[in-house]
């Protein structure tokens, strides 16, 4: 192959070179002469004939041909696959009030409501007067752990106001239905209600901001 109508010399490049090394030195005299399109045309023949011959050997078994340079036309930047599985996320307005606790976050709350549950099933009699006091320290517990994380006083008292009262209203209608049908340690319906309402105090003190 004389030196006028080969190829590689036109391109500046050796027989040997690499399918990088081609690609890179098309791209960079496209680049360089980008105003004048006869070179253009020249560079670009230049290259579809190395292609040609590569090609060529590459059917002869000669040589292995990847399929980016075979197949220049396809040359399409890959994205990323999206996750067949679909995110499931959850709302802004979910995220913005809901915390993500450690361990202890969770279990020290946690054990100061069982202790306080105990206190009020298992205290003799079970005298309303205990259980004024259990929720007492419930709702002072409550407000402490709220308030520790995001230092809005008054947002933990709210919420813990109204922890408290759903927690005894749903507990006392549940109670009026559940405890006559399953008599278990005697536990009366204010004792019910108060131990619903302390699962729930723990819930908004360890899982809301």
């Amino acid at each position: 192959m004389s030196d006028d109508h080969n190829p590689y010399e036109k391109l500046g490049l050796s027989e040997d070179a690499s399918f990088d090394e081609i690609q890179d030195v098309r791209n960079h005299l496209l680049e360089q002469h980008s105003g004048d399109a006869k070179r253009l045309e020249a560079i670009e023949a230049a290259y579809d004939a190395i292609l040609m011959e590569r090609l060529k050997m590459r059917q002869e078994g000669k040589i292995k041909v990847p399929e980016r340079i075979r197949f220049p036309e396809r040359l399409v930047p890959l994205l990323p696959k999206e996750s067949q599985t679909p995110r499931q996320q959850s709302p802004a307005w979910l995220q913005r009030i809901l915390d993500k606790p450690t361990l202890t976050d969770t279990l020290l709350p946690g054990a100061w409501y069982v202790g306080l549950s105990a206190i009020s099933v298992f205290y003799p009699a079970g005298s309303d007067q205990v259980l004024q006091l259990t929720l007492v320290l419930g709702v002072c517990i409550s407000i402490y752990f709220l308030n520790r994380k995001e230092k809005k006083f008054a947002r933990a008292v709210l919420l813990t106001l109204v922890g408290l009262t759903t927690g005894l209203l749903a507990g006392g209608l549940v109670a009026t239905w559940l405890i006559p049908q399953v008599q278990i340690m005697n536990v009366t319906a204010n004792q019910f209600s108060t131990i619903v309402t302390f699962v729930l105090l723990w819930l908004m003190s360890s899982f809301l901001r």
